[in-house]
């Protein structure tokens, strides 16, 4: 069966450059809307837990992905590279260009080195103290690490030579680690999440393979670049970054609920939690697409956002029929999965009434029930405006809100 043509398949190239480091940094922010309410429902430190098995539940899966999209992935599994890991990085959310901003030294295939000039993530916590830095740059990092390496080569080790707390304050660069491959290392382990998440639909989902005939780089099977340039890709290699970057967001999401569910037997309390992280996270997205692509702030304007927008995206994992006024939703893989758009329907639409908002106040949607679990949206405008969604609000906690991408020369990265 042939995929559906990509929704983002009406953007033109130089659009779908702009989009892509921009859900990057979207999937990236999941955690600043979700684990605010850990923290609240379960503490500080289950919320750290709750953080790993997130990421570490669904970086090897998407990672693998994104390697057969673009061209990079080992010749023979689990055999790849310092450089097939370094490009991982550069092509996943727990990344996001410039906001981590990744330097690598190559020495050889089974020896390099990364430092960050600035790191996001850093300045998020260091502000909340020391315990929230050591949570995130030890404990969080150090098994999410390994889960990285799961990816491409279970022997290699990412290991610290500075990292935060920074001593002296403001130390820059804010970390630097050392990822060596050895055949003596014991192999790095999937947690039990990862088989749970690759059975899933996001995990299966088959999309539109990339046209090598089109302008532009086809994939990214050549030396590894300092810094990606989108807009050297070819529009066809955009659309399918775009597409995997959002099933990425969707495999995240997975994992966090699997991990709620480990942690709390009501139902009611795993609904909530998961509803304002997806609003929060939703809003958030929207925010950043909205003013990168100067989307119009007015009832079209936000039918387009909303089609862009992760929560129906890709087209091959969610089903919706958009036309030039409403959207249809219905039954798709992406329901099967429980993923963002099965919370969402006439009895709740709030991430929905929250993304289009961040366009214009005073707009709003209307969500109407048809036969089984199909629904349509249309957006209208209100006499009043609403105040902003309180999960946006807390969202908006982190510098990646307003974070501006810059332009770089992407120059290959020989072996020093």
């Amino acid at each position: 069966m042939t995929p559906p043509v990509s929704r983002y398949a009406d953007l033109t190239r130089e659009q779908l450059a702009i989009l892509v480091p921009e859900l990057l940094l979207s999937g990236h922010l999941i955690d600043r809307s979700g684990m605010a309410w850990c923290i609240s429902a379960f503490g500080r430190d289950e919320m750290l837990q709750i953080a790993i098995a997130e990421w570490a539940g669904a970086s090897p899966i998407y990672t693998r992905r994104m390697q057969r999209a673009l061209g990079f992935a080992p010749a023979v599994d689990g055999q790849g590279d310092v450089v097939t890991i370094f490009k991982g990085i550069q092509m996943e959310i727990g990344a996001p260009p410039q906001f981590l901003d990744f330097r690598y030294t190559v020495h050889d295939p089974h020896h390099g080195e990364f430092h960050l000039d600035h790191c996001g993530a850093l300045m998020d916590v260091e502000p909340m103290g020391e315990d929230y830095v050591q949570g995130m740059c030890h404990d969080i990092e150090d098994p999410t690490f390994d889960a990285t390496a799961v990816a491409s080569n279970p022997r290699a080790q990412v290991r610290p030579i500075h990292r935060p707390p920074r001593v002296p304050a403001g130390r820059t660069p804010a970390c630097a680690w050392t990822v060596i491959i050895d055949e003596t290392y014991p192999e790095a382990e999937a947690i039990p999440a990862v088989a749970l998440n690759a059975k899933t639909q996001a995990a299966l989902v088959e999309l539109a393979p990339i046209d090598q005939s089109d302008e532009g780089l086809g994939d990214y099977s050549g030396p590894l670049l300092s810094d990606l340039d989108f807009a050297a890709f070819s529009r066809s290699a955009l659309l399918r970054i775009a597409d995997e970057v959002c099933l990425q967001m969707a495999l995240l999401d997975n994992s966090f609920a699997l991990a709620l569910a480990e942690r709390s037997d009501s139902a009611e309390q795993i609904l909530d939690i998961r509803r304002k992280q997806t609003t929060g996270s939703a809003a958030m997205s929207a925010y950043r697409i909205a003013r990168a692509l100067d989307i119009p702030k007015d009832e079209q304007g936000a039918l387009q956002l909303l089609t862009l927008h992760p929560i129906l995206n890709p087209s091959a994992y969610v089903t919706a029929d958009i036309s030039d006024h409403s959207i249809l939703v219905r039954r798709s893989p992406a329901h099967d999965d429980a993923a963002w758009i099965s919370l969402c329907g006439p009895d709740w639409f709030a991430p929905l009434q929250a993304s289009v908002r961040v366009l214009d106040p005073h707009l709003d949607v209307e969500v109407e029930a048809l036969s089984g679990d199909e629904w349509t949206l249309t957006v209208v405008r209100r006499d009043e405006p609403a105040p902003e969604a309180q999960e946006l609000v807390i969202a908006k906690f982190s510098t990646g809100t307003d974070f501006a991408f810059e332009g770089r020369r992407s120059l290959p990265i020989t072996p020093v």
